[in-house]
Order: C-alpha cells, then sequence, then structure tokens
C-alpha cells in the first residue's frame, strides 16, 4: 500500500507539472496578441477570491482559462488557498512527539497552505446557467503549533501531502465583469511522514527517534493533518 501512494504521488507531481505547463503554453499565445481582431474569439481569462469552510475557515485566490479553441469544452483552473485548521491533540502530540510531562497549559492552532490545479468541464445542474465539475490534484503544507504556557513546551508539527478532489462550481453573473461563485466540493490527501521536534513517523511504520513505543498510527491520530477535506465557499469571479 505504500508502495502504491508513493507511486501515485509520483505520477500525479508529473501531471501537475505537465498540466501546468500545458496551461502556459496554451495560454501565453492567446494574452500575447495585440489586436483583438488577430485573438481567438474564445479565449476568456478570469480570476477571483473564495472564502469559507475547509475544515475550518479558509480563503483561496484562483485563476481559470477557458475556450483554448473553438468547441473545445473544458476549462483550467489553478488555485491558492490558506485554511485554519485544528493541529490535533496538544496532550496527545506532547507525548508522542516530546514527553509525558503534564505541566503547563496547552494552547494549539493549525494552518495548511496549499495549491490545486483542476479540470472543468460544464455541466447542466439544478437549472444552473453556468455550473462546472471540476476535478484535478491537490498539495498541501500543514503545520501544527503546540504549546504549554508554564510548561517550557512550543513545537511544531508538519507535513507535507497529495491529493485528488473534485468540485462543482456555479457561476452567477452579477452585471459588468462581476461573478457570484459557489464552489463545493471533496479533496482527499495521501498520508505522509508527520515531522515534529526531533521525531518522524512514516506510513510505511518506520520512524525517527521515535518516543517509547509510538508508532504512526498513534501520531496520525493525535494530529490533524489534511485528509479528507469537504468543501463549501462563496466569492466573487472577475472575468477579463
Amino acid at each position: 500500500m505504500t508502495c502504491f501512494a508513493a507511486v501515485v504521488r509520483a505520477v500525479m507531481r508529473r501531471i501537475l507539472t505537465s498540466s501546468f505547463c500545458i496551461l502556459l503554453f496554451v495560454a501565453a499565445p492567446v494574452q500575447a496578441q495585440d489586436s483583438p481582431a488577430s485573438a481567438s474569439p474564445g479565449a476568456r481569462f478570469s480570476s477571483g477570491l473564495l472564502m469559507g469552510y475547509s475544515s475550518g475557515f479558509g480563503l483561496q485566490a484562483f485563476g481559470v482559462a477557458s475556450n483554448f479553441a473553438e468547441g473545445f469544452p473544458l476549462q483550467a483552473r489553478l488555485g491558492l488557498g490558506f485554511t485554519s485548521v485544528d493541529a490535533g491533540s496538544p496532550p496527545d502530540a506532547r507525548r508522542v512527539f516530546i514527553n509525558n510531562a503534564t505541566n503547563g497549559i496547552p494552547e494549539e492552532n493549525g494552518q495548511t497552505w496549499g495549491f490545486s490545479l483542476d479540470v472543468g468541464y460544464p455541466v447542466n445542474l439544478f437549472s444552473m446557467k453556468q455550473a462546472f465539475l471540476v476535478g484535478g490534484v491537490r498539495y498541501a503544507r500543514f503545520k501544527g503549533n503546540f504549546k504549554y504556557v508554564g510548561g517550557n513546551e512550543d513545537f511544531d508539527v508538519k507535513s507535507s501531502h497529495w491529493g485528488l478532489g473534485a468540485a462543482l462550481q456555479s457561476y452567477f453573473p452579477m452585471g459588468g465583469r462581476f461573478d457570484l461563485v459557489l464552489d463545493a466540493g471533496l479533496d482527499y490527501y495521501f498520508s505522509s511522514t508527520l515531522t515534529g521536534h526531533d521525531t518522524a513517523y512514516d506510513p510505511d511504520g518506520t520512524a525517527v527517534n521515535p518516543r517509547e513505543d509510538y508508532t504512526y498510527s498513534d501520531a496520525d491520530a493525535a494530529i490533524g493533518q489534511p485528509t479528507f477535506r469537504p468543501i463549501l465557499m462563496l466569492g466573487m469571479n472577475y472575468r477579463f
């Protein structure tokens, strides 16, 4: 299973790199046209900002390129997001990554930064005139901070994850070049190494400087790194 996950992550890296290069290759010539008459009449570009729930309060900036060629139905979407998340259980994180001490008042906070690359296909659902079913690859970097006030402990647990996601995105014209955007979907992230202080636990069962007899399962249960992530966000889009 671990080998399979490693292969999937490697394949997704290649897909992400290749897809982004293709997007730049296709989009750049269209943007480079000096005369409106010489530009592709269907070429469209837009960008916007979303906010809402993404396993915590989240923000996402995105850009969309569509109508690369006449009759071509797919759009490409690149997103960059930040989410404030639950870092996990401070007592469990302390035991698994530091020691069994119990002194101090626990505090925790977590966050993820990530990006997504999607392909969207227009669909007709619920009488929505501009709706797209999108799906693609995800990448997220997680950091959970655990602090024990008065207990002399302040440490981070970090991880990075590749994943897959799908969503339904709907656009509602507001006048001029602006749209109201509704985004509802689900992301899934593959397990990855959890590193904190001088300790690391890997999904394949190996560990660096593990505490007592703790394993990756214990670390996974203690930390709030991304796995399944439901998304419901609302925002604005501007059409260039």
